[in-house]
This record gives structure tokens, sequence and C-alpha cells, in this order.
């Protein structure tokens, strides 16, 4: 009985093994939990910025549309798709493809209330390290042949300010709504670990 049963178990996580699951949920948690383990090593390896700019930069855009679900997840689609989706609901007619808005726009969305929703309401310096990620970030993932020097003074800070934003989304506004708990403490001890990280580095910067 017990050989059958563990035998079972065995053949269970054979199958589950095949599969990458995700949902957007995992994305936002797992992306960010990259940027914890990435941000211990770029002390010794400075290279190590490009993959953390890349998954802050996923992370952030997940918790963005996290908080913009509503519901529906509509308001983190572009604009014209979420109107030709709503237009097809009403009409029996063909669905569109979906496709998610850019960056800058989920970031304009996230500052607009909504409802009872408090909207995020940037410092001084949000707008524009939350651009330099994206710009950053698409630099890094849509790489032409060029030499290129990022200084790394401008890397800590707009770490800190994604961060910002992500723990305004994630709990502070209660705009993310958590099936699982566990992600919550996932999130805060990443956050709480790439904060940590990023008070060791001393870097120099001729940021105005």
């Amino acid at each position: 009985m017990v050989a059958g049963y563990l035998g079972s178990l065995a053949v269970m996580a054979r199958r589950r093994a095949r599969w990458l699951r995700t949902d957007e949920h995992e994305e936002a948690v797992r992306s960010l939990e990259w940027v914890a383990a990435l941000s211990r090593t770029v002390e010794t390896d400075a290279y190590a910025w490009k993959w953390i700019l890349i998954a802050l930069h996923n992370a952030t855009q997940g918790f963005m549309v996290l908080a913009l679900w509503d519901g529906t997840g509509l308001r983190a689609l572009r604009d014209n798709i979420a109107a030709k989706w709503l237009e097809a609901y009403r009409s029996g007619g063909d669905y569109p493809i979906e496709k998610l808005d850019e960056f800058s726009n989920l970031y304009a969305k996230v500052k607009s209330r909504r409802g009872a929703k408090p909207a995020f309401s940037p410092g001084l310096t949000h707008d524009k390290n939350l651009s330099r990620l994206n710009s950053f970030r698409n630099e890094f993932t849509h790489f032409t042949p060029k030499g290129w020097c990022l200084e790394l003074g401008l890397l800590p800070p707009i770490c800190r300010d994604a961060l910002d934003l992500i723990e305004f989304l994630g709990w502070k506004s209660s705009q993310v709504l958590w099936h699982k708990p566990t992600d919550v403490r996932r999130v805060k001890s990443a956050i709480r670990a790439t904060r940590n990280a990023l008070q060791t580095l001393s870097y120099a910067t001729n940021d105005g």
C-alpha cells in the first residue's frame, strides 16, 4: 500500500516537472525574487546589473498589471484593445488579441485615481527613475551593435524607487488581490533583501 502510494507521488512529480506553470502573480513575485538574489552579486560582478534591471522591470510591470486588474484585467491592456474587447463582449463578435499596454502607460494609469483606490503619488525622483528603468531595460533587451557605458551610481536609486512603487501597489494601497498569503511574505522578504544589499553599495554619480 505505502509503496504504491509513493510510486503514485513519484509519477505525479514527474508529470509536474514537464510544465513551467505561471500566472500574473507568480510572474511578479518570482521576478522580484530574482532581483533579490542578483542584488547580492553586483558588488563583485557589475554585469549582474543587466539582469537586475530586466527582472526589476518585469516585476514592476507585473505589479502594475496586478493593481490594474479591477476584476477584468482590461485596464492593463492597450486602450484600443480594451475598447474592442468590450465591443465584442456586448455584440457577441470576435475578441481581439490581447496586448499589454506600454510600461509608461501602465505607470500613468496607476498614478490616476480610480474610485476609492488611491493613486500612486510619485516623489521627486520616481518619474525619472521609472522612466530610466524602462529605457535601460529596453536597451538591454533590444541591444544594437555598439559599446555602451552605464553609470553604476544611477542604478541603486532606480531600484529603490521601483521598490517604492511595488510596495505601494502590493499592500500599502490594497490594490492587489492576493490569493496566497505566502506570496505577500515572499515579496516582503525579497524587497527587504534587495534594500539591504543596496545599502552596502557605494557608487559615485554625476547625476543632477
